[in-house]
């Protein structure tokens, strides 16, 4: 019995304290494309590297290589890959001669084409552990193949070479997953036909770096520092960095259609950003928890634009494409080999800090790198050479993630010894002395506190080692994945006919690829003069939301800022969703003291909302001149009005002020503007109405026990308050009700009692105006605070 004798000589050799402990399961690692350039450059390595950190852990292992490839010829090649295996140098010689030996005994290749061939794979597996008196714990498939060849193979698997009940399957998947989103969408579709969302472990290789993989765990060691400065107030920009001096050259036929962004940006880049971005779980060491938050920092990103990036591609690049695809002298490629890119947060943490993502090739290092500067407002009149590092506030604060190359060449954390000293752990990574002659971005090293890992791993080893852990939280799942491709894609889109900027390559790029931030765009800094646009589209931000039911329809509760912030970024949602579909947004809005943030929060953030094609309108109007400080109109111009762009005669205020007096009958206000609402609103059915509620539960002017307004066929009328001043103008209940959406905001302590009120009685108009809104074609939404919600 093989597999018994193997554990046997690695028992006798020392490597297991016990054979009992062989009794947790078996584990079949599958690796496809097991003769291909990444299983021989990585991945059997890293396969060798989990056999040798685990084979003490009481699961016994066989490894199957698998391709297309006849068997005698797959076996030589795969073979000769294990043979040249090795152990780190302060792995023991003997005992890495016999982990290697049994190693290569433990493995064996098989040709994979059709489905018999997976059946086949099957029997052998479930032979062996008949034989070997083994429970099978798992199985492992490695698709190291490109991802035309996922779905029969995945079609295989399922039907052919699933393990049995009780025992896990995970199928390892490799980049790209997808061009856009839309083929993203796709391929993840065929592939949740086969496979469960636990059962697949998307590899970005960078979540396997050292110095990528301990940023978490970096931000929540340290969060008695941290908290206090990571975020906007203290943090001046981020730069996220992967330079590379080699071209595309023999990879022109992937790079051709992938480009930098999608290569690089897209993924790599993207998952550093996360780990930067996200609110820390309370334990980063629940997947679940991580995941979540990466999700939310995703939806917190504003979009991006044209002008969010700058691009550039070798002078070479073109003539190794001709050469490469046989394409014609004059085909000229819109491939982009270098791209910097500014990417914003909305949300409340990271508002207004600036996060450049940038990679190239043929640029002038190899380094990989993420940076964040913190602010300095230091003025220092001391002469710095006369200061140690530790106590000159007029350096540079910064912590660098240090992936790795450059003039370290380990990957490393580093941090401004004037900014604290940072937990470690101790196990994992030592604090080295800076010699005094190697700068890390401008600065020697010296002046850091500097720390590296005690033993460097390869990238693909550890993240097959949470594979086998199953820590999740190291891939990419689907929704973020498709979360990643729905930011990038609008970009890709824009930029795919975008001249690019040719750089000769290496030292001789000089300062051709510089470029800075100008009003929330980017620009090459030796490029011509460029017409700025305003900056992108915000999306809604990164909230602690609850999504429940408030009177049978959908509650949005926050903290009063942080729900005015999404409130505001699902009206531009709405008004921009409207104006592409119908070419205008007719938006209704109520006066009050509650709307008045949100009338700022609309004219200080939301550059891109289309004002221009928005008409403006009044829920209600207290009857006193427009210039009064108590009319509604007078404080929607005070704090929105003034400071955007809408067009006069898209601004529609109440007529309340007619022939020197107001809110008289005769003088038909309310009919005007009825007529005005049924000329220019198509079926007199707003986009948007959105509407507030009193402590006595009246909605608009629409008060308890109102004669008018409450149902009928008008859609103006006058109304009478309890409080002054007393003469209202309003539009009507079954007006509102006509609406495509409602969306009502509620805040403050003060209306808790309300608040719970309304949550227990049905529709009673008459009582509660604001009981009878119910959209009768359209949506109501509730946005309600914490405060008004809970007290």
């Amino acid at each position: 019995k093989m597999l018994k004798r193997v554990l046997w000589t690695v028992l006798f050799m020392g490597a297991l304290p016990s054979l009992a402990e062989v009794s947790q399961g078996h584990i079949s690692v599958i690796l496809l494309g097991a003769t291909g350039d990444l299983a021989k450059k990585y991945l059997w390595q890293g396969l060798f590297q989990l056999y040798r950190d685990q084979v003490s852990s009481g699961h016994s292992f066989t490894f199957h290589g698998a391709a297309l490839t006849a068997p005698e010829r797959g076996q030589r090649l795969m073979f000769d890959v294990l043979k040249k295996l090795a152990c780190p140098p302060d792995e023991s010689p003997n005992r890495c001669a016999v982990l290697k030996d049994q190693f290569l005994k433990l493995s064996q290749y098989h040709q994979l084409k059709t489905d018999e061939d997976y059946m086949v794979l099957n029997r052998e597996i479930e032979m062996l552990l008949h034989q070997e008196g083994l429970k099978e714990a798992g199985r492992i498939f490695y698709f190291s193949v490109p991802p035309f060849a996922y779905r029969e193979i995945a079609q295989h698997i399922n039907s052919s070479c699933r393990p049995p009940p009780g025992a896990w399957l995970r199928v390892v998947l490799e980049k790209p997953f997808g061009h856009d989103l839309e083929s993203a969408q796709q391929l993840a579709a065929e592939l949740a036909s086969f496979f469960k969302e636990e059962e697949m472990y998307r590899v970005d290789h960078y979540l396997g770096k050292q110095a990528v993989a301990h940023i978490l765990p970096f931000r929540d060691q340290n969060r008695q520092f941290l908290d206090p400065i990571w975020n906007r107030h203290h943090v001046e920009r981020v730069e996220i960095v992967l330079k590379e001096t080699v071209d595309a050259k023999g990879r022109t036929s992937f790079y051709e259609e992938y480009g930098v962004i999608r290569d690089v940006l897209q993924n790599h880049l993207t998952e550093a950003l996360m780990f930067l971005t996200m609110e820390l779980p309370a334990n980063v060491s629940r997947a679940e928890e991580v995941l979540q938050s990466k999700l939310q920092a995703f939806q917190s990103l504003r979009s991006l634009e044209k002008n969010s990036a700058v691009l550039g591609q070798y002078q070479a690049y073109a003539s190794q494409v001709q050469e490469e695809l046989q394409k014609a002298q004059d085909y000229i490629s819109t491939t982009p080999t270098f791209a910097g890119v500014l990417i914003n947060s909305d949300s409340l943490r990271w508002e207004g800090v600036p996060f450049l993502l940038t990679s190239g090739k043929a640029l002038d290092e190899r380094v990989g790198y993420v940076r964040v500067l913190f602010k300095n407002q230091a003025y220092c009149t001391q002469s710095e050479t006369l200061r140690d590092a530790e106590h000159s506030q007029c350096k540079a604060k910064q912590i660098i993630f240090y992936i790795g190359h450059g003039s370290l060449n380990t990957p490393a954390v580093l941090v401004s010894r004037n900014l604290f000293r940072p937990v470690m752990p101790e196990g994992s990574w030592r604090e080295t002395v800076g010699e005094s002659d190697l700068h890390v971005i401008g600065q020697p090293l010296s002046d850091y506190y500097v720390y590296r890992p005690v033993k460097e791993r390869d990238a693909y080893s550890v993240l097959i080692s949470n594979i086998y852990h199953a820590r999740k939280d190291f891939f990419i799942t689907t929704e973020n994945l498709l979360a990643s491709w729905e930011f990038w894609t609008p970009l890709l889109d824009s930029i795919s006919h975008q001249p690019l900027r040719i750089y000769p390559g290496g030292v001789e790029n000089q300062h051709l690829l510089d470029f800075e931030m100008v009003s929330g765009e980017v620009a090459f800094t030796v490029a011509e003069p460029v017409e700025l646009l305003k900056p992108s589209r915000t999306v809604p931000s990164d909230y602690k939301t609850i999504q429940s039911k408030f009177r049978q329809s959908r509650l949005v509760s926050a903290w009063s800022e942080e729900l005015i912030s999404q409130l505001a970024s699902d009206i531009e949602k709405t008004a921009s969703r409207t104006v592409a579909q119908f070419g205008q947004f007719h938006l209704a809005l109520s006066g009050g003291s509650s709307p008045v943030v949100l009338f700022q929060r609309l004219a200080r953030h939301h550059y891109a909302f289309p004002w221009k094609h928005t008409h403006i309108w009044l829920v209600d109007e207290r009857c006193v001149p427009l210039t009064d400080i108590e009319s509604n109109f007078f404080s929607l111009h005070n704090h929105l009005l003034q400071n955007v762009r809408v067009p006069y005669f898209n601004i529609h205020p109440m007529p309340v002020h007619l022939n020197q007096r107001l809110c008289v009958e005769d003088d038909r206000g309310t009919e005007l503007y009825a007529k005005e609402i049924v000329a220019l609103v198509a079926n007199s059915s707003f986009d948007l109405v959105l509407l507030g509620v009193g402590t006595d539960g009246h909605t608009a002017s629409l008060f308890p026990q109102s004669e008018t307004g409450l149902e009928g066929t008008q859609n103006v009328v006058l109304t009478e308050s309890p409080v002054k001043p007393h003469q209202r103008m309003s539009l009507t209940l079954p007006l509102i009700n006509k609406a495509k959406q409602v969306f009502i905001l509620v805040l403050g302590k003060g209306k808790h009692d309300i608040t719970t009120l309304l949550s227990r009685v049905g529709q009673q108009p008459r009582k509660w105006p604001v009981s009878g809104v119910s959209p009768s074609s359209g949506q109501l939404v509730w946005y309600v605070d914490y405060e008004a919600l809970l007290g």
